[in-house]
């Protein structure tokens, strides 16, 4: 056994083990990528490479970006709770197909189809006697949100991916106590790697009366959280369940312009009355649900109040996850793009489709459909911005009109087709909202809607500037190289 003993080992020795056992590593990873996981072709290839060109450093990143999550479930709610909620979608779904559903708006009948895929996620009911507001400016936003919270009476249930306590985030947080102060029933959600400077600590006051604050897939560390993928990037608030809010922002003061490196930041959010608050109330009871450490809440009418609100606009509420089967909101942005006549508006900070979404635009371009895109002029995320530019560059050959939004930084992520049908809220026109991240959108049939999002893109055009196939064509080789690195690694950005 002398053979163990330390003086017989030499570097060279040890460096043939670690290399052979990290060799073994990177192959089980590999195969487990290919064999196991849900993940395009694209996204595996990209890790197979990174695992094998950057041996020690790709298993690292692997383990911090690439992993995924197993379980289908995670969103549970009982049976029971769930009274009048499945049961109207099977119901939307056997009428739509036996050509009983009751149409009244004649955009919605010409867009069953959509609706009724989207109708396969089961919090994705149609609902009618909506009216939206929409917001392009944050402040207003936030204004209009503080007033509906300080007339809140029953109960208050915010979620959102970042929440900053800056001026804006303190603002709320002392709103929110106020009214927890006073017995509104106040529970407040957020994904834990997106307030990464938030740890449940800063809300002990609110606690202390009674309020309710979990993390979304919470770190055992306590700055670092190793789970950078399937983070919950949905932004939702209701109210009494009459109001709800959906839409791009955070909470934070860069979301309202306070910010020295981005400046202005042009977003959009919507604050939805109507039936389709009942769609966004179940998706917060889901998300609570999951990660709740003691109460889990129940169905309740309080949650769910009869609501007579007087609007026209028929919405639905998609969510998507990596828990999902389908990944609903990408196949809605799919069958809105193939359904297009005429136009479709995209307006988005981060343009890195994936094959089917490329492929969807083409043909569109290529069937005489004009195709109108939106970025940013900056990034903040620099390798996601060169694959943007250079997705943006390659639509523009074809004929696409693509504008860069000089006035600051874009967030708002908007599709919108034949002043018909638009879908706003929190997913991008990337892998990560496809696949990665848990997302929200809401889809309005509405052409009085659609024509407003059309005159609020007509109007950023006025602070953009016009990707031409010159200007693209001009860029210098340090941006090429660039492009060509972030392409490479665009299936896992």
């Amino acid at each position: 056994m002398t053979w163990l003993s330390l003086e017989n080992w030499d570097f060279s020795m040890v460096f043939t083990i670690a290399t052979a056992i990290l060799f073994l590593v990177n192959i089980l990873l590999a195969i487990g990528l290919i064999f196991l996981e849900r993940r395009s072709a694209q996204s595996v290839w990209a890790w197979v490479l990174v695992l094998f060109f950057i041996p020690i450093g790709g298993f690292i990143l692997y383990m911090i970006f690439g992993r995924t999550i197993y379980n289908q479930h995670i969103f549970k709610i009982d049976e029971k709770d769930k009274v009048g909620l499945e049961h109207l979608v099977k119901q939307q779904l056997e009428d739509i197909k036996n050509k009983q559903f009751s149409f009244v708006n004649p955009l919605a009948n010409k867009h069953k189809k959509l609706i009724h895929m989207l109708l396969y996620n089961n919090q994705s009911f149609l609902t009618n006697n909506n009216s939206v507001m929409t917001y392009t400016d944050m402040n207003e936003k936030f204004d209009q949100m503080l007033e509906d919270i300080e007339n809140a009476e029953d109960h208050i249930h915010f979620q959102y991916y970042i929440f900053r306590m800056d001026g804006i985030g303190k603002k709320l947080y002392n709103a929110l106590l106020k009214k927890q102060k006073e017995g509104v029933s106040v529970k407040i959600l957020y994904d834990d790697m997106g307030s990464r400077a938030l740890n449940l600590r800063q809300f002990r006051k609110i606690k202390s009366y009674g309020g309710e604050v979990e993390a979304f897939f919470p770190s055992f560390l306590t700055i670092i959280n190793p789970r950078v993928n399937n983070r919950n990037h949905r932004k939702i608030v209701v109210i009494d369940g009459k109001i709800g809010y959906i839409g791009g922002s955070n909470v934070g003061d860069e979301y309202i312009g306070n910010s020295k490196k981005f400046g202005n930041w042009r977003d959009t959010h919507l604050r939805i009355q109507g039936n389709a608050v009942k769609s966004l109330q179940l998706r917060f009871m889901l998300d609570w649900n999951s990660h709740a450490t003691r109460n889990n809440m129940v169905y309740s009418d309080r949650f769910f109040p009869a609501n007579y609100h007087d609007g026209d606009r028929y919405v639905q509420i998609a969510s998507s996850g990596p828990d999902e089967v389908w990944q609903q909101i990408k196949y809605g942005y799919l069958k809105m793009i193939y359904n297009a006549k005429h136009n479709i508006y995209i307006q988005t900070p981060y343009f890195i489709p994936d094959q089917s979404v490329m492929e969807a635009l083409r043909i569109a371009i290529l069937s005489g459909v004009k195709v109108h895109l939106m970025i940013p002029n900056m990034p903040d995320h620099p390798f996601v911005y060169w694959a943007t530019y250079s997705n943006s560059g390659s639509l523009v050959k074809m004929g696409a009109k693509v504008h860069i939004y000089e006035k600051g930084f874009l967030h708002q992520k908007v599709v919108m087709i034949d002043d018909e049908v638009v879908s706003i809220g929190t997913t991008n026109i990337d892998n990560r909202s496809f696949l990665l991240n848990f997302e929200v959108n809401a889809f309005i049939y509405s052409k009085r809607e659609a024509e407003k999002q059309r005159d609020i893109y007509e109007m950023d055009v006025e602070n953009s500037s016009l990707l031409t196939e010159e200007r693209y064509d001009a860029r210098g080789k340090w941006i090429k190289l660039k492009e060509a690195v972030a392409n490479l690694i665009s299936p896992i950005l």
